[in-house]
């Protein structure tokens, strides 16, 4: 889940002053705090796949779809709007497009609208909303891959073997069913943002999702939110998992008086020590009207490791409002990106140190044409605490980087449509959404990170493209510094890609992947080899799209009157090293939109999960 609503317009006068003066390659401002409240863990159970499936029933336009999460404060004045203001927009060079794969390429499709829809066994059956977008999360260890998307999760061999059927996510969180389709229906869990990772040094996976209470009658948010987070108990993901929950609604006053709130975009990482989730911070009522920046939440890695007991001991949950700490860089904080690392080679100064990292456009929201030339890195240190006496400290360090700013939405090329005509609406155009961080990897010593932006090749208009940042931290004696070691852009001359994600080995040889899509091709997974000499490479097709994106997101439709002319799309990828390969998955379209047998009537994505050898 997206919510585009932040105080844009009380921010983007002093960011663009900070901005102003911070030219790439200057040092950057460092502010520094510690740790705020503390919650805790309630242990909700022990779960696993479902077996079996739901079977598939014909949908119908007005099909139970998820609450209206929209709520843009800069809503364009064309809805067509596919444009940014050309004023200081990049203008790379491009990359090629390669005829045939990487080293080692493979691949299978994924996840897709029908398994999720159609996911849920026993009181679960049927109760999946239909979902655009996808939210992609990917983990992979040992033989298994597992994927999770809104709303569901499967667990495949390395072979693209499912090993799983697709288990509704309200049910493998022991969440209540997201709507019981009886007359009228009953309304219970709003689960979405789903991520895993796969802890390569413990042989643990974990999934999160963020959860909003529903009015059981009308549909409309509650007043309480939670933030899940599920734990396998063995290796082998296919067996039983613990959920845990902590409490986000933060009605607490103070900093937090506009809520109660919930934690939008939930995004996790790990070090040696500690499991962390970072949220964005909005109000339920009304809902999403106020902003109060990223919450930063850090738990003990090895006490939510292990089994509970039939009465668990209560975990700590360290929170911190790390929000106010970029005010004098202009605004909120906000989708502070926790680093991953999958091959377990964490930084451990400072009794073990986290990485973070965040960007710096805080008018970031589609198509309104600003932009930032500049990074933050956080560092969360004293990690070892959390498995005694917590006692963790955040610092940030603003440093220049490149100038990326926001994407404008993507052409598709035009094919035959079931749901826009079936609807009469036009071919839509494809959402880049923004250019907020996307996931931040540590490996080789680097932070490896990309963002939507816009750009402009030398023969094309303005398209949507990736800007990526290869960054060298450092916290010797506490004291945080940073650097960008490689910058630059990925594009692709009259087309667009969107949503990069990387994955890097040790070794540090990496994999970008994104979509591409534009007037040229349908929604295609997508990938290049990246790394800190060179950068990016040539771009790779790993599935090329075969209709364009028909779903309800992008039209006029009974669920959403006056929503058309704009699909949502990501809103995130995946990318992941499993020893010396890179895993990647993205959403695309696999089929003909006009082909029944495997697509729903409100919607027509899947996703493809692939690696390489980078």
């Amino acid at each position: 889940m997206k919510v585009e609503r932040r105080p844009y317009l009380v921010v983007a006068a002093s960011a663009a002053l900070a901005l102003s003066a911070l030219a790439p390659g200057v040092g950057g401002l460092a502010a520094s705090g510690s740790a705020g409240t503390s919650a805790h863990l309630t242990y909700a159970g022990k779960t696993h796949l479902a077996a079996g499936r739901t079977s598939s029933t014909a949908d119908s336009l007005t099909d139970q779809t998820a609450p209206a999460i929209e709520a843009d404060s800069h809503p364009p004045q064309n809805p067509n709007l596919n444009h940014v203001a050309a004023s200081g927009v990049p203008r790379p060079a491009g990359n090629a497009l390669a005829t045939g794969q990487l080293s080692n390429f493979g691949g299978f499709t994924g996840i897709n609208h029908e398994n999720q829809r159609h996911s849920g066994t026993g009181a679960y059956a049927m109760t999946n909303f239909s979902l655009e977008p996808p939210d992609q999360g990917l983990c992979v260890g040992g033989n298994f891959v597992v994927e999770t998307v809104n709303d569901a999760l499967r667990v495949f061999s390395k072979s693209g073997t499912a090993l799983t059927s697709t288990t509704a996510l309200n049910q493998f969180l022991l969440a209540k069913p997201a709507v019981i389709r009886t007359s009228p229906p009953v309304f219970g869990d709003f689960i979405s943002d789903p991520k895993c990772y796969f802890d390569s040094d413990t042989q643990r996976w974990f999934l999160t999702a963020l959860q909003i209470d529903l009015d059981p009658v009308t549909e409309a948010f509650g007043t309480h939110s939670k933030q899940y987070v599920a734990v396998s108990n063995t290796n082998d993901p296919t067996q039983s998992w613990s959920v845990f929950f902590f409490d986000t609604t933060d009605a607490t006053g103070g900093a937090h008086a506009s809520c109660p709130c919930f934690g939008d975009q939930p995004l996790i990482g790990a070090d040696a020590n500690g499991f962390y989730v970072s949220t964005n911070e909005y109000n339920l009522h009304p809902f999403g009207s106020s902003f109060n920046g990223a919450q930063i939440y850090a738990i003990s890695k090895a006490a939510i490791e292990a089994t509970p007991a039939a009465t668990p001991t209560t975990i700590p949950v360290v929170q911190i409002n790390a929000g106010p700490m970029l005010l004098p860089n202009g605004g909120l904080a906000f989708s502070v990106q926790p680093a991953t690392s999958p091959s377990a080679a964490y930084e451990s100064a400072n009794r073990g140190t986290e990485y973070f990292m965040s960007d710096l456009d805080f008018s970031a929201a589609p198509a309104i044409g600003m932009g930032a030339s500049g990074l933050a890195v956080w560092a969360l240190t004293n990690t070892a605490s959390l498995s005694t006496t917590p006692a963790v400290g955040l610092a940030v360090k603003v440093i220049g980087s490149e100038f990326y700013g926001q994407p404008p939405n993507a052409e598709q090329k035009s094919g035959e449509l079931f749901l826009g005509d079936a609807t009469h609406n036009p071919l839509a155009l494809v959402a880049a959404n923004d250019d907020r961080m996307n996931q931040v990897v540590f490996a080789n010593g680097k932070l490896w990170a990309g963002v939507n932006s816009a750009v402009q090749t030398a023969n094309g208009p303005t398209r949507a493209g990736a800007a990526y940042f290869i960054v060298t931290p450092s916290d010797a004696n506490g004291t945080l510094s940073a650097s960008v070691t490689k910058q630059g852009y990925a594009a692709v001359n009259q087309e667009n890609l969107l949503f990069p994600s990387i994955g890097v080995t040790s070794t540090g040889k990496g994999i970008i992947t994104f979509t591409l899509v534009g007037p040229d091709f349908f929604p295609s997974t997508a990938y290049a080899s990246i790394n800190a000499s060179t950068g990016v490479g040539d771009i790779h097709i790993a599935a090329p799209g075969q209709g364009p994106e028909d779903g309800f997101t992008g039209y006029d439709n009974p669920r959403a009157p006056g929503a058309g002319d704009v699909a949502r799309w990501g809103d995130y990828t995946a990318a992941v090293a499993d020893g010396n390969s890179v895993w990647f998955a993205t959403e695309f379209i696999a089929h003909p939109s006009t082909d029944l047998t495997t697509r729903t009537v409100l919607a027509n994505w899947a996703t493809f999960v692939a690696h390489v050898t980078p």
